[in-house]
């Protein structure tokens, strides 16, 4: 496997996502348009703390789910379905050089996903971040290695599942994590089990990582958080690795 193979292949994946209407929707639409109007309509159940600054850090974590755990997901099914991972494995590229094009593309998708929300919320919405410009940074990161994580429990999915299947259940976990994860809706203000599972998920995990690093001005990065979000990601990556087949 080359780097230059690699870019190429990141570069055409990158374009492939950005075509998608689909795509754009899922990654771009529904996270901003939550945002945006979540902000703008005081409806949710935030307390004391003003609809903005609830809503940033679940949204970027949305986003970082939206791309790692549907699109690029439903992408790489159908890939595997039409037959083009099996023959990745005879190009110079090879398979490793495909995840890691994948896994490339994510981070692309993220970069420009994070810097469209953060912008919108500073420059629109008057977001002032109590973590100030440290926490920005540190947010971005978090973002960035909760799009690893979905990526990586997307590619479980692709790997084992029909394209049709992995389609709606990625769909389908996408819109139970909106509801649960604590984007939308704070886990005290839901029943005991459901805020359970909710903070027990991975998205539940990433909100509250990206939500202490943007809302305290100092202070440590929430461990048990990040714990649980670094084992989703080591979890789906082995188990990826073990179960996901080249061949439809």
């Amino acid at each position: 496997m080359s780097a230059r193979a690699v870019l190429a292949q990141a570069r055409l994946e990158t374009r492939l996502l950005l075509r998608s209407s689909e795509s754009l929707l899922v990654t771009l639409g529904i996270p901003l348009g939550v945002l945006v109007f979540f902000s703008l309509v005081p409806v949710l159940p935030t307390g004391d703390v003003d609809a903005v600054t609830f809503l940033v850090p679940g949204v970027l974590a949305l986003s970082a789910t939206a791309t790692g755990l549907v699109a690029s997901a439903i992408q790489t099914a159908y890939e595997r379905k039409s037959g083009a991972l099996k023959l990745l494995g005879a190009t110079p590229l090879g398979r490793r050089g495909f995840v890691a094009a994948k896994l490339l593309s994510v981070v692309t998708m993220l970069a420009v996903q994070a810097v469209l929300a953060i912008a919108l919320a500073l420059g629109v919405l008057g977001w002032r971040p109590a973590g100030g410009a440290v926490g920005v940074l540190l947010a971005v990161a978090g973002v960035l290695l909760t799009g690893l994580v979905m990526a990586a429990l997307g590619l479980l999915l692709a790997g084992t599942l029909t394209a049709e299947l992995t389609t709606a259940v990625s769909n389908a976990l996408f819109l139970a994590l909106l509801l649960l994860g604590g984007v939308t809706v704070a886990p005290d203000a839901l029943p005991g089990p459901l805020a359970a599972v909710g903070a027990a998920s991975p998205l539940g995990a990433a909100v509250e990582v990206l939500r202490g690093v943007l809302d305290a001005p100092t202070g440590p990065v929430p461990v048990g958080p990040l714990v649980a979000l670094i084992g989703w990601g080591v979890l789906g990556t082995l188990a990826a690795t073990r179960a996901f087949r080249w061949e439809a």
